[in-house]
């Protein structure tokens, strides 16, 4: 699926578990502000930081790897060039889409993805992309 909009779509009315990589235990950062919202309507959270402990109630995991269960998407929270790992973690662990935050770009690692057959959305919020497709109706 080529048409980023529509990616968009499907990636948050079809899939409903998002492990947050780079989950701040800061209720300031962004990171925690959107795994609060996406919580909020209804996603499971499951946070990924390298510190462990609890974030927002949620256990929270050192890597993608260690998260008992399925993981649909992997929302990434950390610099461009430190995606590529995450990319293929996620790929490695059957996740169904990536999702790089705002500002965050790695052509290669979204060209890997969508060759092993997950959706990608890259330099996009969720929260964001979420509250717009609600407010339109697009979302239940």
């Amino acid at each position: 699926m080529s048409d980023p909009e529509a990616v968009i779509t499907k990636i948050l009315s079809s899939y409903r578990s998002f492990a947050i990589v780079g989950c701040s235990p800061d209720p300031s950062r962004e990171s925690h502000r959107v795994a609060r919202y996406l919580g909020a309507h209804g996603y499971r959270i499951v946070p990924v930081h390298p510190a462990g402990g609890v974030i927002l109630g949620e256990r929270c995991y050192p890597d993608l790897r260690s998260i008992p269960g399925p993981v649909e998407v992997v929302d990434i929270f950390r610099r461009s060039e430190l995606v590529a790992p995450h990319v293929a973690e996620a790929i490695a662990i059957g996740a169904r889409a990536i999702w790089m935050q705002l500002d965050v770009i790695d052509e290669t690692a979204a060209a890997q993805a969508r060759a092993a057959g997950l959706d990608v959305v890259m330099d996009r919020c969720p929260a964001i992309e979420h509250s717009r497709l609600a407010a339109a109706g697009l979302l239940p």
